[in-house]
């Protein structure tokens, strides 16, 4: 799987979606997915929308399948983005899978029928080539999955312009914005528990997740950059380990160690990252790896939030 940097300023409009999926009924083996019909077009498409202002796409998907399917949900993996010529340009979508929670089907404006389908069948019944490679993407991936959101520390000042122990350098009030952004985007994602290297910046960074869960957040040495200068395998091995004990870990480490991290794991994964930066694989302050695991802790999926604040993922 490949997603582009931030640098496609030649998109004009940017939209995200979902594959919502639902155990099949009747305990038939598999998975059911909802396909919705868009009167408007008179088409058969995979739920998705526009991007409020200021929107980022994992918190667009789950507001469009509201709107559109009226279920709640819980993003999984990135799956891909689309692209595709519009009047002003080109248009981006995000897409992401998501698990259906609580909700029921209203006929709407947008949406006037909603069908539950196998993938194999909804591939058939889409009215576009790109919302079929979508669903194909999402039959690619094993069904379950670590979902894990591996987060850069907020901006937390100059190294320089701080006179006490660098372990204790808090975030900066531009942190602390990133920060509070942060909270909603990792919680369209259902996260479960809280990893972090053991410096105040990263802390503070991820304690208002912590904060929304109830629960405490945990410190581990092996995530900071001290750790990893001695041993910088100790991280990827650590990162695997969280992929293999399941759920949906937020961990936040630093600019140091997951750019290697990520880079090792796609590379032992077979996933295709973005072209390399100036400073290799991307990891922004503030910035989301949301990344997917199989069972036996093999990368299969990988998105990239460049900035919580204002960008999309996958741009």
């Amino acid at each position: 799987m490949s997603i582009t940097t931030d640098a496609a300023d030649h998109i004009v409009a940017r939209a995200a979606g979902a594959v919502l999926w639902r155990p099949a009924a009747s305990g038939n083996p598999g998975v059911d997915i909802a396909v919705v019909h868009r009167p408007r077009y008179d088409d058969w498409s995979l739920p998705k929308g526009h991007l409020d202002p200021g929107e980022t796409a994992p918190v667009a998907a789950l507001r469009e399948l509201r709107e559109e399917t009226g279920f709640t949900a819980v993003l999984g993996a990135f799956l891909k983005r689309v692209e595709y010529r519009i009047a002003r340009g080109t248009k981006a979508v995000d897409y992401f899978t998501a698990r259906a929670g609580n909700g029921a089907f209203d006929p709407n404006e947008e949406v006037d029928e909603l069908r539950w389908t196998t993938p194999d069948d909804a591939v058939r019944l889409l009215s576009y080539d790109s919302d079929a490679a979508v669903v194909e993407q999402f039959g690619a991936l094993p069904q379950q999955v670590t979902s894990m959101l591996l987060v850069r520390h907020a901006k937390a000042g100059k190294r320089e312009s701080w006179t006490g122990d660098d372990d204790l350098r808090p975030l900066s009030d531009a942190g602390e914005r990133q920060a509070s952004a942060l909270r909603p985007v990792l919680q369209a994602f259902g996260p479960d528990r809280v990893i972090t290297a053991p410096l105040l910046r990263c802390v503070q960074t991820v304690q208002g997740v912590a904060d929304d869960l109830g629960t405490e957040v945990r410190h581990d040495h092996a995530l900071s950059e001290r750790t990893f200068a001695a041993d910088p395998d100790r991280a990827v091995r650590r990162i695997v380990e969280l992929g293999l004990s399941g759920g949906t870990p937020v961990v936040c480490s630093q600019g140091g160690v997951i750019p290697h991290v990520v880079a090792t794991l796609a590379d032992r994964g077979g996933i295709t990252l973005p072209p390399a930066t100036p400073n290799g694989v991307p990891a922004k302050k503030g910035s989301v790896w949301q990344l997917s695991f199989d069972r036996v802790g093999r990368l299969v999926a990988a998105g990239y939030l460049p900035n919580a604040l204002a960008a999309p993922l996958g741009v």
